[in-house]
């Protein structure tokens, strides 16, 4: 949730560690702070709350200087947003200067522990006793600093990722990782940290990514060195080429990343598709299914585990793969599943949803149910993540970066690979027809055209979402595969405009919600023509009935919900299993216009964070 930023080299430190928060503000923050080794050995520490652009301004008049560095965005956790709270952190001495993204679980025991030996704390945060912890190890044991590190971190439990610099020695940064992203990047005589790729990739595109309990010395003029917490064993770096380009990170014209991001679904749908989808043959063909299809074969069922709008998705999958594949499937919110003792068979195939790939709640989730036996699936955007570290097998989405924190082109390019697997599976399964196959296959090949389409009608939902600014609460309903799509729908506008609500099957309005109608009530029904079309029909006049105002999401050339609402939105015919990646996308607009009249920040909404890298 937090981020990290560090830089070892030859240029000054700080235009790059400035410049790679700004890249990070997106992950979600409240307070940022830089920590610099000048030329002198001095080590100085500003840090402000607020945004990135406040500590700029506070630190014109300060001394920037110096070629190694570390910064950070903080994400409250332990102790309220405030300058004290924020990081990078003093040991006592003021030696030593740490950032950290993670919580430490037992830091209350180890903060006992300092006081006990005389140490005084500054802030109410967790990670300012690991560093208090590091500068006693190298005190009691007469350390160095990346052994005293290492040490203070085999007494640690806990999430963490770490940068830590020390006064006197500008040649020195060391970094530690277990359970928080981090990534660290090669350059001509320099080194830098991120959370991920983005403050890394106008420099270098050669990367480590370091493993759980891994510590890492970067010294200047020398190797890098890895050593494990588990067997102290020195570690080869792999080094591995990242994708991304300067322009995936910016915004491209667009005012938002947001908007970017929904006018970028044709084109990710394309990427995500590219190879995997034979357009001549009418054929799907993926690696991660072909090659264990015999564990699809013989599953019991397909759980299914995510948070989220990740969890949104799967909801579309469990449709999917039950009606395609004829698998009984479970779909569970990551930090439920987690903690519930869940019955898992060896004979089960688990199914991660993650964006980022870090998520704290999923990954723990997949390690339960590896340890007892299940096949491991993941679906996740970033390579060498740790979902896809974690996995037997698997599908990256290749959405690209997304930087909005609420997710559009993620979901979409999820429930694309869950559509690909299901009809993989269910291909090889032979529980469909050639014919069908074939049917919803050429379909998919077209989705991103009638994409393009919805999105032509930005300008009528941009004029139709000044309409609803005035609303407290919105209702959306949803019925089938478009039920998850409604949930979906309502955290969307939930997450940007801060205007209360909720997805619900349609059916079941007459079990509550409909309590909440009248003329104040906005009510968003998301009714392509299927099978069930009449029976959403039923819904739109019951609400009518009690004066609520409808939007609806309808079929190119519907004449029966039209009558009732009070504005229609029309996407084009597709199968009823595609169909939520065309009813999310009005969805999604909706809701960022709706944000952009209100005046919301749509990119860094309040309280969010874009990676949940902690419980």
């Amino acid at each position: 949730m937090c981020g990290i930023v560090g830089y070892l080299g030859t240029k000054d430190a700080f235009p790059i560690l400035i410049k790679g928060l700004h890249r990070l503000e997106y992950r979600g923050y409240d307070s940022a702070g830089v920590a610099l080794v000048d030329n002198n050995g001095n080590l100085n520490v500003y840090k402000t709350k607020g945004k990135v652009a406040n500590l700029e301004n506070y630190c014109k008049d300060k001394d920037i200087s110096g070629c190694v560095g570390i910064a950070h965005t903080r994400w409250a956790t332990h102790g309220e947003p405030s300058d004290v709270n924020a990081h990078p952190h003093f040991s006592q001495s003021k030696n030593i200067a740490l950032i950290h993204n993670g919580i430490i679980e037992n830091y209350l025991t180890l903060k006992k522990f300092l006081i006990s030996k005389g140490y005084e704390f500054r802030s109410e945060t967790d990670t300012e006793v690991l560093v208090q912890l590091i500068e006693f190890m190298m005190k009691e044991h007469k350390l160095s600093l990346y052994d005293a590190v290492y040490q203070a971190l085999t007494q640690v439990v806990g999430a963490y990722a770490i940068g830590v610099i020390e006064k006197g020695n500008p040649d020195l940064l060391i970094t530690a990782r277990t359970s928080s992203p981090l990534i660290v990047g090669l350059g001509e005589g320099e080194y830098f940290l991120g959370s991920d790729a983005s403050p890394i990739v106008e420099y270098t595109k050669n990367v480590i990514y370091p493993e759980d309990r891994q510590v890492i010395k970067i010294e200047r003029g020398k190797e890098i060195e890895i050593r494990s917490l588990d067997n102290e064993d020195l570690i080869k770096p792999e080094v591995k080429e990242i994708e991304l380009s300067l322009d995936d990170i910016e915004k491209g014209g667009f005012p938002h990343f947001m908007l970017k991001e929904i006018f970028e679904q044709p084109k990710s749908l394309a990427l995500c598709m590219n190879g995997r989808v034979q357009k001549e043959q009418k054929e799907i063909i993926l690696s991660g299914v072909r090659d264990h299809i015999e564990k699809f074969a013989k599953a019991r069922r397909i759980l299914i585990t995510a948070c989220g709008t990740s969890w949104h998705a799967g909801l579309i999958g469990k449709y999917l793969f039950e009606t395609l594949c004829r698998i009984p499937v479970e779909v569970e919110v990551a930090s439920e599943f987690r903690y519930r003792n869940p019955v898992i068979f060896s004979d089960d195939i688990l199914i991660a949803i993650s964006q980022s790939g870090e998520t704290a709640d999923t990954l723990a989730a997949m390690e339960l149910a590896k340890a007892q036996g299940a096949f491991i699936y993941g679906v996740c955007n970033v390579v060498g993540s740790s979902v896809a570290r974690l996995t037997d097998s698997g599908t990256y989405t290749h959405a690209g970066p997304e930087i909005g924190v609420a997710s559009t082109k993620a979901f979409t390019t999820q429930v694309c690979v869950l559509t690909m697997t299901a009809l993989a599976v269910a291909k090889e399964l032979k529980t469909i027809s050639e014919e069908e196959y074939k049917r919803i296959v050429t379909e998919l090949c077209h989705i991103e055209e009638k994409i393009g389409k919805i999105l032509e009608k930005t300008s009528e939902i941009e004029s139709m979402s000044k309409i609803f600014t005035y609303a407290r609460n919105f209702l959306y309903l949803g019925r089938g595969f478009n039920y998850p799509v409604a949930m979906e729908g309502a955290l969307k506008l939930k997450e940007i405009s801060y205007i209360h609500a909720e997805g619900y099957p349609a059916a079941e309005m007459k079990h509550g919600p409909i309590a909440l109608i009248d003329e104040e009530m906005p009510i968003i029904v998301v009714a392509p023509r299927y099978a069930l079309y009449n029976k959403i029909l039923s819904n739109v006049q019951e609400v009518k009935a009690r004066k609520g105002r409808i939007i609806a999401i309808v079929t190119e050339g519907d004449t029966e919900i039209k009558k009732q609402a009070d504005c229609v939105i029309e996407i084009p015919e597709t199968e009823e299993c595609l169909s939520p990646l065309l009813t999310v996308i009005p969805l999604q607009l909706l809701s960022y216009y709706i944000a952009i009249a209100k005046g919301k920040d749509v990119d860094q909404p309040r309280n969010l964070a874009k990676s949940v890298t902690v419980e």
